[in-house]
């Protein structure tokens, strides 16, 4: 019998992680969870409190006491803050910001770590996020880096935004929107890179995976096979 691993996905916004992590999950019959989401309801909770995100503390007060749960409903991975589903309202634009400021601050990250640790224990779990390789389950049996090019990225997250504005938006996001997605996630990019704990970086036993080309089950086929090679080994 396999042995049920920790599994995290870690990469750069629009690499397509919370889409891998998904489908690896339900694959391999894991528990899903999303590192990412915690950040931004943290955030959707400061501002909608009145808190700014420059405010450590205040913000630290506010990780330490998040009541966030997890459903997955066929295609979609459910949060719940509180009792509130807050699945697209941390998805908005500002939030995503607003996560990447708050997730620079160590008193967060340190009011956090607790928590992500005892959502993930046990194993059989795929950790989505950015440091999840790195901190969090630094000793993770499998560990991925997921990237794609700055274009694919940034067409990937604008055809997102596009389809949560509303079955409307019928049309592939032009050239503006894109560019402007593009700006945007390369300043997070910056932020999160040169963020002073725990920035944005390959663990160094992960597994790069460019999934540039690539369709979304060749890139989980990949994943898959080295996730039960860790299994078998571990």
């Amino acid at each position: 019998m396999q042995r049920r691993v920790v599994v995290t996905i870690d990469g750069p916004a629009g690499a397509g992680k919370s889409t891998v992590a998904r489908a690896l999950a339900r694959r391999l019959d894991y528990r899903l969870l999303d590192t990412g989401a915690i950040y931004r309801s943290v955030a959707l909770v400061a501002d909608q409190r009145g808190v700014d995100w420059g405010e450590a503390e205040a913000l630290a007060t506010i990780a330490a006491g998040l009541d966030i749960t997890f459903r997955v409903e066929g295609e979609i991975n459910r949060v719940v803050v509180a009792g509130n589903d807050v699945t697209d309202a941390i998805r908005q634009p500002a939030i995503s910001q607003g996560a990447s400021k708050v997730s620079a601050h160590p008193p967060v990250r340190a009011a956090l770590l607790e928590l992500q640790r005892r959502l993930g224990a046990g194993g059989g779990v795929v950790v989505e996020g950015r440091d999840t390789g790195t901190v969090v389950f630094p000793a993770a049996e499998a560990k991925f880096y997921l990237t794609a090019s700055d274009q694919v990225r940034a067409e990937r997250r604008a055809l997102e935004l596009a389809a949560k504005a509303g079955p409307a938006t019928t049309a592939a996001p032009g050239g503006a929107a894109v560019a402007q997605t593009l700006a945007e996630m390369r300043e997070r990019d910056r932020r999160d890179t040169e963020r002073e704990v725990a920035p944005l970086r390959p663990a160094a036993d992960a597994i790069h995976v460019d999934s540039t080309g690539l369709s979304l089950e060749q890139v989980v086929d990949q994943l898959e096979h080295h996730v039960r090679a860790a299994a078998t080994a571990a």
